[in-house]
Formats: structure tokens, C-alpha cells, sequence
């Protein structure tokens, strides 16, 4: 309850505790608008001085609890609409980002003003630290929604925020941070999220896989382990004395005072049983761990992608990666792909336009992928997941992978990672084994083929047009005059326009 004496000499349409109260229950009722309106009061907040620790805390506590419906909303709407209008989803993301920031900055305020009068910031001490730390898990999570890379300021103010708990001996006293059951936690839990968000490499995950991995780490906060010393289940370490990132922690390692070792402690097997469970029943988790409505599919990747992070054992690469400079030229989507690959077959296809061709750079190559840097003011069809069309500037024939990795550097330059499917693509048809059409009236499909003979077990991978493939029925595949006879055997990968699949190869016919 805002307390404040109606006599305040603050110059500010906020210093009164009954206008203050009347601007929060006047606010828009658009969730976006209204959001817009609460950064506005926060930063005009923030920039007025004479406000008390006290009564700074009070306002942004009012401020605080006024953005949770919007923000909610307006997480929902980001994530619902991921090919939005670039202007709207700028400034539905500077809007989010803006409030954690704001309101984080105003936290850190309160500890800056708190002396021996703020006897209700010394009180609330604990919740202001630990409501602090919470803006800086959500500032993190917005950062990486746009694959950017996170700032120094936030891993310094973190490490601050642990040692102002430290010194005040309260990192693991149980505290009611926000009202409601769910409020209640502890400045370890809240300490743990953002460094488990940060270990858990969520820019290999699309932003609905993100949102579902960091209410995971919310989730799963009270069974992570931290420790002052090296220990079976803390295999990542943070620095106090730093403002670089937790770090996967090696043996070359070094133990340092300042030095916090965490990892997923208990909270690994208990993820390998929920997402067993997932696998098993198809039923999702109880509301309480993920929030929300969400595709069973992309809850099972986003579990399973934590479990390799989670693990005591480090992700091993695939292949060796080398450190190598060439330009790449690249094609977006199957279409696209499809056109450049076979132009001639193209002509009489119902693709619109030419296809988009862009030049990378690679900057690091290995058998499986690669690693490019991005031209800026392009490319705003590069997402995680798409399929994409490659060939090197020595190479013949074109390739096909699939985008795996988003980030951005210090310089905001964007970089991707790349699977690579196949170094040679090969055009060819489908059609179906026993006649008649392939789902949408059509009789014959173009598809790449992904290698030129059969694996060990007599299998070759295809990419398809998105819903064609399906474990029942055969499919023909004609490439130049041979004509062969396919089986499904899996699908290794659905994606938003194309299928990759696994079939076994029969027979053919000249």
C-alpha cells in the first residue's frame, strides 16, 4: 500500500499516492498501449529526484503489479504471430524489453538510495534483490528471443545483486518476492535462472521453444544446484569478479573465491522423466511447469535440448570445426531451393518470381556445417529451422541445410549456424507408388534427393514439400530416366515448408 504523506514536495504528478493510484487505474486498456504508458511512468520515475528509497520501491512496486496482465498478453501475442510486421514486432519487443529494463534499473535504484531512514527498503531488502534479479532474467530471455548477444551490464549488476545477499545473509531465506503462492522463492532460485538460461544455449531453439525452456528454468529454479566449490551436478561456473557469461566449467579451470559453481543438480533426471513421460503419453505437463498452451512437439525439443545441457557431459560436435573464410551463396526455403537447384524443371512449376539469393561469409566450415556472418539490412527470412539452399565459391553443385544456430555479435552483426543435409543436391519427382494424386491433386511433386546411393542400411534422405511424406504409403522417385520405388521408414524432420525424410530404396526401372 502506497503510505505517503499528501504534503510530498516531490515535482512529480506521481508524488501523491491518490493520483498516483488514479494514473494506474486510468490506464489504457489496450495491453500495448498500456505497457507503452508504464515505461513512460517508470523512466519519468526514474529521472526525478527526491523520491525517498522507500517511495521509490512503493511506486514501482504499484507500477510492478500494474504491467502483469499486459506483459502476459503481450508475450502471447509475440510468440503467436513469429512472421509478424517488422514495425510491430519492434515495438512489441522495445516494449517488454523497456519495462524489464526500467523497472530493473529501478530496483537497483532502491539499493543505491537505501540508508538508515528506508527502514521499509531495509525490510524489504531481500524482495527488492530478488524482484531485481527476476528483471534481469526477463531482460535475457527478450534478448535472446532476437538472438542478440547479452551485455556485460547485466551479468556486473547480477553479480552485484548475489553479494549485496551474500553480505546480507539472506541468499536462501524463503521470501514472498510477488503475492500469490507462486510468488514465493528465494534470491539462490532467482540467481540460478538467469545462469541456467544462459548455459542452456537456447539460440539453437526457435522463440516458442525459448519461452518453454525459460519456464522450465522458472519451473525447475528450487532443485538447481550452487555451490561455493566444484561439485557433481555443478559443471558451470560464474564469476562474481567478471561481467563475462557462466562458462561450461573445463578441468583446465581454476577454482576462485569469487567463483559460483552451478548446474542442473536434481532437476536433470527429473526432466528426463518428464520428457519421458511426454514421449510416452503424448499428454503435456500440468500448466505449472510450462505456462500456457503449447505444441506438444516443441515442448518434447525444447526438453530435449535442455537434457543435452543439462547433462554432466559437455555436447560433443559432430566433426571437427576449422577456421576457414569463403562466401557462401545461399537460397532461402524449398522453393526457392528447388528453383536453383533444377532451373530448367522450375519453368513449368507454379513458383512466382525468382528465388532470393543472398552472399555470407563462412568464417568456420566442418564436414556437417558451417558457421557464416550474416549481411545486415538483409535476410529477414533467417530463422531457426529454415531450409536453405548452399554452394561455396570452389564448389560445383549445390547443397542443402537447414538453419540451426541465430546469434548476434558485438559488432550486431547476426550469426547462423548451419546443419548441413547434403554437400550435392539432387533434383528429382515424386509421385505416388500405387497412382493417383499426393494430397493436393497433384501427381508429381519435385524433391531434392540427398545423396547419390543408399547408406548402409539401404536408405537414402529426401526433402519434400511439407506434408507429403507419411509412414504408410510408398512413394515413386524418378531421377533423370530411372525410376525407383520408395519405402517410409521415418521422418527425420518436419519443417515449415518442407519434409526430410528416410525411405528405403526397392527397386528401379529404366
Amino acid at each position: 500500500m502506497l503510505q505517503w504523506l499528501t504534503g510530498s514536495k516531490v515535482d512529480h504528478p506521481m508524488a501523491d499516492a491518490r493520483q498516483a493510484r488514479a494514473i494506474v487505474d486510468e490506464l489504457p486498456a489496450d495491453a500495448l498501449t498500456a505497457l507503452e504508458e508504464i515505461v513512460k511512468w517508470l523512466d519519468s520515475v526514474s529521472r526525478t529526484d527526491g523520491f525517498g528509497a522507500s517511495r521509490r520501491f512503493e511506486l514501482l512496486d504499484l507500477l510492478d503489479g500494474a504491467a502483469k496482465n499486459p506483459q502476459r498478453k503481450l508475450t502471447q501475442d509475440y510468440l503467436a504471430t513469429p512472421r509478424q510486421q517488422k514495425a510491430q514486432e519492434n515495438r512489441l519487443w522495445t516494449a517488454m524489453f523497456d519495462f524489464w529494463k526500467l523497472l530493473g534499473d529501478g530496483y537497483l535504484q532502491c539499493l543505491s538510495l537505501r540508508d538508515s531512514s528506508a527502514a521499509g527498503v531495509r525490510k524489504n531488502l531481500p524482495m527488492i534483490v530478488a524482484r531485481a534479479m527476476h528483471t534481469l532474467t526477463l531482460q535475457i530471455k527478450w534478448i535472446l528471443l532476437r538472438y542478440g548477444q547479452v551485455e556485460p551490464r547485466i551479468w556486473r549488476e547480477l553479480s552485484r545483486l548475489y553479494q549485496v545477499a551474500e553480505q546480507g545473509r539472506f541468499v536462501e531465506s524463503e521470501i514472498a518476492i510477488y503475492p500469490g503462492a507462486r510468488g514465493t522463492g528465494s534470491v539462490k532460485h532467482e540467481f540460478l535462472k538467469p545462469l541456467m538460461l544462459s548455459a542452456s544455449s537456447t539460440d539453437a531453439l526457435t522463440p516458442r521453444c525459448q519461452e518453454i525452456a525459460e519456464r522450465l528454468v522458472a519451473h525447475f529454479g528450487p532443485t538447481f544446484r550452487l555451490e561455493a566449490n566444484p561439485a557433481a551436478g555443478a559443471n558451470y561456473y560464474f564469476d562474481l569478479a567478471s561481467s563475462m557469461p557462466p562458462a561450461r566449467l573445463m578441468r583446465r579451470d581454476a577454482a576462485k573465491p569469487t567463483m559460483r559453481f552451478f548446474g542442473a543438480g536434481a532437476a536433470f533426471p527429473e526432466l528426463k522423466r518428464l520428457l519421458d513421460q511426454l514421449v510416452e503419453t503424448g499428454a503435456l505437463p500440468p500448466e505449472g511447469y510450462i505456462g500456457g498452451q503449447h505444441d506438444k512437439d516443441a515442448a518434447i525439443g525444447a526438453m530435449k535440448h535442455l537434457a543435452v545441457y543439462w547433462a554432466d557431459q559437455p555436447p560433443a560436435r559432430g566433426s571437427e570445426r576449422r577456421r576457414m573464410v569463403t562466401r557462401l551463396t545461399v537460397v532461402p526455403g524449398l522453393n526457392d531451393v528447388l528453383k536453383t537447384v533444377n532451373p530448367t524443371a522450375a519453368d513449368d512449376l507454379d513458383f512466382r518470381g525468382q528465388p532470393t539469393v543472398e552472399s555470407w561469409i563462412a568464417d568456420n566450415v566442418s564436414e556437417s556445417g558451417c558457421g557464416a556472418i550474416v549481411p545486415a539490412q538483409q535476410s529477414d527470412w533467417v530463422h531457426i529451422g529454415c531450409l536453405i539452399g548452399v554452394r561455396g565459391e570452389t564448389e560445383r553443385h549445390w547443397g542443402v541445410g537447414v538453419i540451426r544456430r541465430v546469434t548476434r555479435d558485438e559488432h550486431q552483426q547476426r550469426r547462423v549456424g548451419m546443419q548441413l543435409l547434403s554437400r550435392t543436391a539432387i533434383p528429382v519427382t515424386l509421385a505416388a507408388a500405387g497412382g493417383g494424386s499426393l494430397g493436393d491433386g497433384q501427381e508429381t511433386e519435385p524433391a531434392i534427393l540427398l545423396s547419390t546411393s543408399p547408406d548402409r542400411s539401404g536408405e537414402v534422405g529426401v526433402v519434400m514439400r511439407a506434408g507429403i511424406y507419411n509412414s504408410r504409403d510408398s512413394l515413386k522417385m524418378t531421377a533423370g530416366s530411372k525410376t525407383y520405388l520408395l519405402i517410409p521408414s521415418k521422418l527425420a524432420e518436419g519443417g515449415e515448408d518442407f519434409d526430410w525424410a528416410r525411405f528405403k530404396v526397392m527397386w528401379r526401372a529404366g
